[in-house]
């Protein structure tokens, strides 16, 4: 019925990327209002650590890399068992280095891809059985990036774009199975990500070219209000903060007018460059978050 919210409270909800930032908040605030949770994520401690802070009666937590189709369907599986099925997905995971496509390595590169994309589908395709038997609702998380694609992130903006067309193209096919596909695209928010992100000197320099509020890092508790509403309507879009939503109306508009703004000062932009060519080889100056190091460090061993 139009107009009808979306209950919350008895819901099972599956969330990637949930030891900590968005993912770990959101599942903390649906738990709070009486949802079972499955944080899936690549931190054991900290996930354990968290169900213990939310309660193990109505939280379980499941080691899954995002890019292991088989270690996603052991923990939708886990899931099922452990609650029941699973009514509310959300693709959550994401990782993001600094650089620019010709002069980072391709090895990180790929691995953006691996995770922020391709990582997306995978877990759309290990829940998408799960919820056709519930009529749920799948959210993946794209950004402000999808929409306005800027240097020196290459990678992840060309994920999040595909992130947003994949979304509209699920919205179509899983709808005649009475399942709801949203995504949420969120500015910059006080996260991991976004603090390496603006340490990097090369991302300092640009950044001075850039509008105050797109400089000033958002509190992540408005991306939680934004998806926590974004749920109850089962909406097919979710914008956090609420400018973000213009821009998302504006984007064919808006992309010129960002590249001309970054790339006002040629001089300047291709400092910005060379500095983060230069930094290529030192990883350590460009993996963004502790879920980057994580996944780095399960490959490594």
């Amino acid at each position: 019925m139009a107009g009808q919210l979306y209950p919350i409270a008895g819901k099972t909800v599956l969330i990637t990327g949930a030891a900590r930032g968005i993912g770990y908040e959101l599942a903390k605030r649906l738990h709070g209002r009486g949802a079972k949770v499955a944080l899936v994520g690549l931190e054991p401690e900290r996930l354990a650590e968290n169900v213990r802070e939310l309660g193990e009666e109505r939280a379980a937590w499941f080691e899954a890399d995002v890019t292991d189709r088989a270690a996603l369907d052991a923990a939708v599986a886990a899931t099922v068992e452990r609650f029941g099925g699973i009514d509310i997905a959300v693709a959550n995971a994401g990782i993001a280095y600094v650089g620019t496509l010709a002069g980072m390595p391709e090895e990180q590169v790929e691995r953006v891809l691996a995770v922020n994309l391709l990582g997306v589908w995978r877990t759309d395709r290990a829940v998408v059985g799960a919820l056709k038997c519930s009529g749920g609702y799948l959210l993946n998380i794209a950004s402000l990036a999808a929409l306005l694609h800027a240097p020196l992130m290459g990678p992840y903006t060309a994920a999040k774009a595909g992130v947003d067309a994949l979304s509209d193209a699920l919205r179509a096919e899983l709808a005649p199975f009475g399942v709801a596909v949203g995504a949420a695209y969120f500015g910059y928010l006080d996260t991991d990500i976004v603090r390496g992100a603006y340490r990097h000197p090369a991302a300092e320099r640009l950044n001075r070219r850039v509008p105050a509020f797109l400089r000033e890092p958002a509190p992540v508790v408005k991306a939680i209000d934004a998806v926590e509403r974004g749920i109850e309507r089962r909406a097919a879009r979710i914008w956090a903060p609420g400018w973000v939503r213009i821009a998302y109306l504006l984007r064919g508009l808006l992309q010129p007018l960002s590249e001309r703004t970054v790339g006002g000062d040629a001089g300047e932009l291709r400092e910005a460059l060379e500095v983060a060519d230069r930094s290529a080889d030192r990883p350590e100056d460009l993996s963004l978050g502790i879920a980057a190091r994580a996944l780095e460090g399960k490959r490594e061993g």
